[in-house]
């Protein structure tokens, strides 16, 4: 694997004109430069050293994530992934709302028996108040939006969040990002999200109680939420412990 401050011949892309744009998130846009590779861009000159060497990581340890293929700067060339998001999945009737959760949970599982490099530092262009590290790898945004439903199997996506810490923290956080969108009353998908949400719950092995506050902490502070859903978190978190308190009775 090339150093990441180094881009194989084969990944150039154009400076200004790199491609289609596929989809573009807080930070970063991501766009297709062929049928196999996408570059990743961070907005603002952001660093994608830390990311590229947790990808590395966890791909080298056989987690299914995409492969890095070069990377400069703010600039990360990795394989494209193909196949439909398990949410658009979920939406279209295609997986379950019990095969769904059993996904989540399993991807969780995988990641957090791969431990934390021991050399890998944080970036520090983003606050994490409450994020101290610990001894695996997290994804902090493991939703349906970010799995891929590739032929190999689900892939997860979006590692612009991954740190080091804990499984409980990975879980919580999750379950509020679902919890989230059960609360909205006046969304389409609240009954649909809260099902799964306690699926989800019943089907990891790992309890996220006590990172509750944590998770829902930073959450709040997530510059990717608007207002609106800002307002929705600490409801978010009430309902997933809730049910919490249900499964334990």
């Amino acid at each position: 694997m090339p150093p990441a401050d180094v881009l194989p011949p084969e990944s150039e892309v154009p400076a200004d004109d790199p491609g289609p744009l596929l989809t573009s998130g807080t930070s970063a846009d991501v766009y297709a430069l062929d049928d196999a590779r996408v570059l990743r861009r961070y907005r603002e000159g952001r660093d994608a050293t830390p990311e590229v060497a947790l990808l590395q990581h966890v791909t080298a340890h056989g987690f299914p994530a995409p492969a890095v293929l070069g990377a400069s700067g703010s600039d990360i060339v990795m394989e494209r992934v193909h196949g439909p998001t398990l949410l658009q999945a979920l939406g279209a009737g295609e997986v379950s709302i019990s095969d769904a959760a059993r996904v989540l949970a399993d991807l969780h599982a995988r990641l957090h028996a791969i431990p934390a490099p021991p050399a890998w530092v944080a970036p520090s262009d983003r606050d994490w108040p409450v994020l101290t590290g610990g001894p695996v790898v997290v994804h902090l945004g493991l939703h349906p939006g970010n799995v891929i439903l590739a032929e190999p199997g689900p892939a997860l996506v979006d590692w612009a969040t991954a740190r080091s810490g804990t499984p409980e923290l990975d879980v919580a956080v999750t379950a509020v990002m679902l919890a989230e969108v059960a609360v909205d009353a006046g969304g389409d998908y609240s009954q649909a999200a809260r099902a799964l949400l306690a699926a989800f719950l019943h089907a990891s092995d790992v309890s996220p109680l006590a990172a509750l506050d944590d998770a829902s902490a930073m959450r709040a502070v997530d510059p990717a939420l608007v207002p609106g859903e800002r307002e929705l978190v600490p409801d978010a978190a009430g309902l997933v412990r809730t049910l919490l308190e249900l499964t334990a009775g």
